[in-house]
Order: C-alpha cells, then structure tokens, then sequence
C-alpha cells in the first residue's frame, strides 16, 4: 500500500472521529441545557404540597436561618409543621408565629442533637404523626477556621460535630422513613454544604461530615427512589445566616427564604442539588472546571487569611 493511500486512510478515519466527537459533545450540551431548563426554569410543579405527600413536615434546628424559611415554607404551601431544636423557647415563638400566619397545625419538640440519648423523645413526640417531608437541617460549623490540632477542646468538638451534623442525619432518617415506605411516598432533604463536594481545609471535619450527609443521601435515594421515596442531598454555597455569619445578600449569597424556594422546586429532579442556581454554577465551576490540586490551595489560603484576621480580632479585643 502506497503512502498516499495510507494517508487517505488516515484522514477519513480522523474525520469520522472528529464527527463522532462533535456530535457527542453536541449532545451532551443540549442535555445539559435542556435538564437545566428543566430544573431552574419549569421545576418541578405543586410536588410539595401537603396533599400529594402527607400532612406533617418535620424540620431540625428550625428556628433561625434556612431552616426557620423551610418551616415557613412548608407551612405556606399546606404542611402542618413539626419543629425540633434545642430550647423550647424558640420553637415556641416560631410555631406560634406560624400558626397565626399561616393557619396550620404546628409541634414542638426540644431536643439537642449534641447528645445521642433524644431519639426516644422525639419518635414519641412523632408517634401517629403523617410525616410527609422531612428536612435534616441541624448542624454546626467551626467558630473559625483551624488547624485540626489545634482545635481548642478537641475531643468534645470532635463528639459534638458528628453527632450533631452526622448521627443526628442517620437517626431521623431511622425514626421517618419507614413510614413513608409503608405508604410509598415522602421526602426527606437532608441540607449538608458546597464544602462537601471537596476538601476545605481548616473547616476539615465540617467538610467531612456534609461530604458524608452527600453520599449517605444520593445512597438512600437509589435503595428507596423505587419505592416512592424522594431522598435528596442539599449543598448550599453562602446563604444569610448565622452559620454563615453574613447578613447582607447579593445575586450569590441569597436570603434564606429564596433559597428555600429555588430548592424546593428542584426536588425530584436532582438527587444532588445546590438549590439555587448561582450555586449550580458555582458548584460546577469548583468541581468541573478547576483542577483539585489547585481547587484545595486556594480554598486553604483563603482559610489561612481568615484564621489570620480572626486571630489578630481576639487579641486585639
């Protein structure tokens, strides 16, 4: 075979492959717009509704920040809410506001995720209750970012982080779930962080925990999706609150009550979700785009120049 016909080869076959890479990535594209109209555009219709999922929603750490708007949510859209914190107190305040504004059933359980020993008092709190939504909120973050070692009291920070932002996801799920199965439907949203879908160092353990909330939620959505189960992992970026400690919102950092509507219109449609979308983007920006290695650096001297200002804070007060 001459040169030239082995030439000729050649090019038809880079032809092909180019067409057949052209058409892939092409389709690949619309997909992903299409699923993006579909997802932040349409959304998914009237699906939360207390009629189509069952009468009670229940909502951990529900009375300040995202939690206190998916109660308010939830209650606007039908749902008699159940409310568990650490105080009775504000569960109180804010089941009595809810009542009045919205004209639904509400309960109160105090309870502090911190400890291991309160899974007897709320299953009894939501014995006989209709649970049709369950929002696993609670959770806690560092006072500012550190050095694992360095931690101060780092055996009690070390029990309180995974039981408060990772027992306390295991064992609602354990108390809710099985009803929903027996009656084929509900929605369980368990909130985890942006700072799940990577390494953030110097919020290491925090990372961890909402990186686990991640994986044990889009787990249980593919066991239960097939019995009418909806089990959604949530990874908001910034949101105005107090775990968050800002309290000005920009396109990027919403109110929690936005937030919580954006998300609520994304159940169903994704199993991961960041529930608004500058998020969405955001989130693939970090996790697409940037290479890891470069991705961890700058998020650890970000967390470095915040420990830093931190720091030169408390001497200086």
């Amino acid at each position: 075979m001459e040169a030239a016909d082995i030439l000729k080869q050649v090019k038809v076959l880079l032809f092909w492959v180019g067409a057949v890479t052209v058409a892939w990535v092409s389709l690949c594209t619309l997909y992903r717009l299409f699923n993006g109209l579909r997802v932040w555009v349409l959304g998914n219709g009237n699906l939360i509704k207390a009629s189509k999922l069952g009468k009670w929603a229940v909502i951990t750490g529900a009375t300040d920040g995202i939690g206190k708007a998916y109660a308010e949510e939830l209650a606007r859209r039908g749902f008699a809410i159940v409310l568990i914190s650490r105080t009775q107190e504000k569960p109180d305040d804010v089941s009595k506001a809810i009542e009045s504004k919205y004209n639904v059933e509400t309960k109160t359980i105090s309870a502090d995720f911190g400890s291991v020993d309160i899974y007897s008092k709320i299953e009894s709190g939501l014995a006989g209750l209709e649970i049709g939504i369950l929002v696993n909120n609670v959770g806690v973050s560092y006072s500012y970012p550190e050095f694992f070692l360095n931690i101060p009291n780092l055996d009690n920070f070390v029990n309180n982080m995974i039981n408060i932002n990772v027992t306390s996801v295991c064992q609602m799920t354990r108390l809710v779930l099985p009803r929903m199965v027996d009656r084929s439907k509900g929605v369980i949203l368990n909130i985890a962080s942006a700072s799940g879908m990577y390494p953030v160092p110097l919020l290491t353990l925090y990372s961890s925990s909402k990186a686990f909330v991640n994986f044990f939620s889009r787990g249980l959505d593919a066991e239960y999706r097939s019995k009418g189960i909806i089990i959604q992992s949530v990874l908001p970026f910034y949101v105005t609150t107090k775990l968050s400690k800002i309290k000005r919102a920009s396109l990027d950092i919403p109110t929690p009550e936005t937030y919580v509507a954006s998300q609520l219109s994304t159940v169903s449609l994704q199993s991961q979700t960041n529930g608004y979308l500058p998020h969405a983007i955001m989130g693939w920006v970090t996790t697409s785009l940037l290479p890891a290695q470069l991705l961890t650096k700058y998020v650890m001297n970000m967390g470095l120049s915040q420990r830093a200002r931190y720091l030169k804070k408390q001497k200086q007060g």
